[in-house]
């Protein structure tokens, strides 16, 4: 099995619950058609206004946000503290532009640590490294702003280095107020998106030297994602975005502790009218083919604006409870496995425990080359119920002894288990 070089945060705990919770909730939730929708639609701040002076989560419970996530056998979560719209869900003092000033009147991230904290999950906050709204920010190719024909006159006087120590001093809130945090998750990094002439960010504007050492220093074991534009080794975690890895996620040659970010739908923040829902098969053996190839699954939720998981999500989260309650021990502390699967299945691994996962149901029998000898027992993990082990010469169906000497054969029942994937525990000898 492959071993990541060791990290600066502590990504024990990480590696071991694999199943974690991202909430992207803004202003965006209002218009309700991606939270990109300001920089899609070139919004400027006058008209965005609307959304601020109307958001009024009146049914925020995030008691019911965080019993969710735990049902659905999720470890860990990471909000959206502030994205790239600049709005800020606590009561910063560096800015107007927060929760506290809206119909809102209030923080609306303590009670949600409190709540997800109670739950037992822990705690990330992701920070955008964006502002839109921010008057220091300069305008750049996913600025609202950027076709203005007086884009140039509406850059002057804007200054990265107060922005820059405007994001050190809201960190600073985050890491100083809220009791333990266990991931930072900065987004993004972007340094050759030149456009028209403005140039795009990276490490420099951040200074994200500065930024990485106070959080070290703030929260010596919290772990920080690979969005800094850092070299490699100063990232905890790498994070492949809405993209499903073949195999164990290596940069620079080596293999690195990492995390796919996913979405229910194609969108992160909430969107009314998206239509493309992923299938239950899709999200399960998302998480499985994460595991399987040593990473995590962060997925996501947008909530509401009024502070809810809409009804699709809800059926979501629960596609993940019903087959997490009887699957999970195939995903906590498991990892890629050194065998080789066969065809429409996976692997996970934990000590003597394999586990497969079928993708596709087979007629009868499931063939595992080069695994005679190897399996001291096999059941269907959901009901613990024997699946039949058949090895080479010591049996009478002919099709079973055509197979060579060294492929152990898996007697299954014709019809599929109904859950979503059936995953099959081997007891390896």
């Amino acid at each position: 099995m492959l071993t990541p070089a060791p990290t600066h945060g502590d990504t024990a705990w990480f590696i071991h619950d694999r199943f974690g919770m991202f909430i992207h909730w803004g202003l965006y939730a209002l218009p309700a058609r991606h939270e990109w929708v300001k920089s899609r639609e070139k919004i400027d701040d006058a008209t965005y206004r609307r959304y601020f002076d109307h958001f009024d989560p009146d049914l925020y419970d995030p008691a019911a946000w965080a019993r969710a996530a735990r049902e659905a056998g999720m470890k860990y979560v990471v909000l959206t503290t502030k994205h790239h719209e600049g709005f800020c869900l606590w009561d910063s003092q560096h800015t107007d532009y927060k929760a506290t000033s809206t119909p809102a009147r209030r923080d609306l991230l303590k009670p949600f640590v409190e709540a997800f904290r109670a739950e037992g999950l822990r705690i990330g906050f992701y920070y955008s490294l964006i502002d839109w709204h921010h008057p220091d920010f300069p305008i750049d190719i996913f600025h609202p702003l950027r076709d203005r024909p007086d884009v140039a006159e509406l850059n002057n006087g804007r200054d990265m280095r107060r922005y820059a120590a405007y994001m050190r001093a809201q960190v600073r809130e985050l890491l100083t107020g809220y009791g333990p945090v266990d991931i930072i998750w900065f987004d993004f990094s972007y340094p050759e998106r030149e456009y028209n002439g403005l140039p795009g960010k990276g490490r420099a504007d951040w200074e994200s030297e500065e930024l990485l050492k106070l959080v070290r220093e703030l929260a010596p074991g919290i772990i920080v994602d690979n969005r800094l534009d850092l070299p490699a080794e100063f990232a905890d975690v790498h994070t492949p975005e809405q993209f499903q890895p073949r195999a164990w996620v290596h940069v620079d040659g080596r293999p690195v502790v990492w995390e796919t970010c996913q979405t229910f739908s194609g969108s992160w923040g909430y969107h009314r009218d998206e239509t493309t829902w992923k299938s239950p098969e899709q999200l399960i053996q998302m998480l499985i083919n994460s595991v399987a190839c040593g990473g995590n699954l962060l997925m996501n939720v947008g909530p509401t604006a009024r502070g809810t998981f809409d009804n699709r999500a809800l059926a979501a989260l629960k596609v993940y409870a019903d087959w997490m309650r009887l699957h999970s021990r195939s995903i906590y502390g498991c990892t890629q496995s050194e065998f080789a699967p066969p065809p429409d299945c996976r692997f996970t691994q934990c000590g003597k425990r394999l586990y497969l996962h079928v993708f596709s149901w087979p007629f009868r029998h499931l063939h595992l080359d080069g695994f005679a000898g190897k399996v001291a027992y096999a059941q269907l993990l959901h009901d613990a119920s024997e699946i039949r082990l058949l090895e080479p010469g010591k049996h009478d169906e002919w099709s079973i002894a055509a197979t060579p000497s060294s492929t152990l054969t898996l007697e299954l029942p014709v019809i599929r288990p109904d859950v979503t994937v059936p995953v099959i525990e081997l007891f390896l000898r």
